[in-house]
């Protein structure tokens, strides 16, 4: 049984919280293994394939894999979404994509374990990238961590937006990417509520403790437009400028943010935040 923030809205127990950090360790083991391994002459279909193999020996079950199908759009075929340069999200591993020096490479994982999802993503720079690179990548992941840091009972789904938003506004001319956002997550990957990369502060609807979101900004060095290719997935910058991408996890609790998907990395973000303690 759960409970509900609203009929549509899935509310989990400190015990069912518990359960999903565990599927979030699973997914944290995945992209710790793909960011050690991510190097020029390596395929993003090598990247998915070693992700897989960390999902399955955990006994877990790849989120993404035959995710989707249905009116003209194929199930998707990897068990992550590897995203290159221009690539924003949702990009197709496959052999013939190399990795070169001085790429981006943005990898989402998700996996399921015991029936509760985790997803996570990561931008990893493949050798030496530019300082530009650098910069947008780095301002990517900051606005994760501003708009988690909203993550709070009593705050409203706006404010995590707004918090990201300005974030990213503040540091530059960068795309903020409006057609895909954050999720609800639990039993199923994607749930209410929509959570999306702008937003007006003290709007939308109140969080409550118990609510769990996957918060996922995306950062493009042009402007905020995208396209869809070919393959009805991969998502492109319209202007080929290159895009980074991070996306955690976390749980509304009495004590903060707490971080699910967490990985060693984020040891230091956590901390600094006074967050509750992930069990890293």
């Amino acid at each position: 049984m759960f409970r509900k923030a609203r009929p549509d809205i899935q509310l989990k127990s400190a015990e069912q919280i518990a359960k999903m950090r565990e599927a979030g360790k699973v997914v944290a083991r995945a992209l710790n293994e793909v960011r050690a391994a991510a190097a020029p002459g390596v395929s993003t279909l090598d990247l998915d394939q070693i992700a897989e193999r960390v999902i399955r020996d955990a006994g877990a079950i790849p989120s993404f894999k035959g995710y989707g199908g249905g009116g003209g759009v194929p199930a998707f075929p990897g068990s992550i979404c590897a995203s290159v340069n221009e690539e924003v999200v949702h990009g197709i591993p496959r052999a013939d994509r190399v990795l070169r020096e001085g790429d981006t490479v943005s990898v989402d994982c998700g996996a399921i374990l015991d029936g509760w999802h985790g997803d996570s993503a990561i931008t990893v720079a493949v050798g030496e990238v530019s300082e530009a690179d650098r910069k947008m990548m780095d301002v990517c992941r900051e606005s994760m961590w501003r708009g988690i840091d909203q993550l709070r009972p009593g705050r409203r789904l706006g404010d995590i937006g707004h918090a990201i938003d300005s974030y990213m506004r503040s540091q530059g001319r960068y795309g903020n990417v409006q057609e895909y956002g954050g999720h609800g997550i639990g039993t199923e990957m994607h749930m209410e509520p929509h959570v999306l990369n702008y937003g007006r502060p003290g709007k939308g609807i109140e969080l409550v403790e118990g609510m769990v979101l996957a918060i996922e900004p995306m950062t493009n060095r042009g402007t905020r437009h995208v396209a869809v290719l070919e393959d009805a997935w991969t998502v492109v910058t319209r202007d080929g400028a290159r895009s980074a991408h991070f996306e955690h996890t976390v749980a509304v609790t009495a004590d903060g943010p707490l971080v699910l998907t967490a990985r060693e990395d984020d040891r230091d973000d956590i901390e600094r935040r006074g967050f509750p303690d992930p069990g890293l």
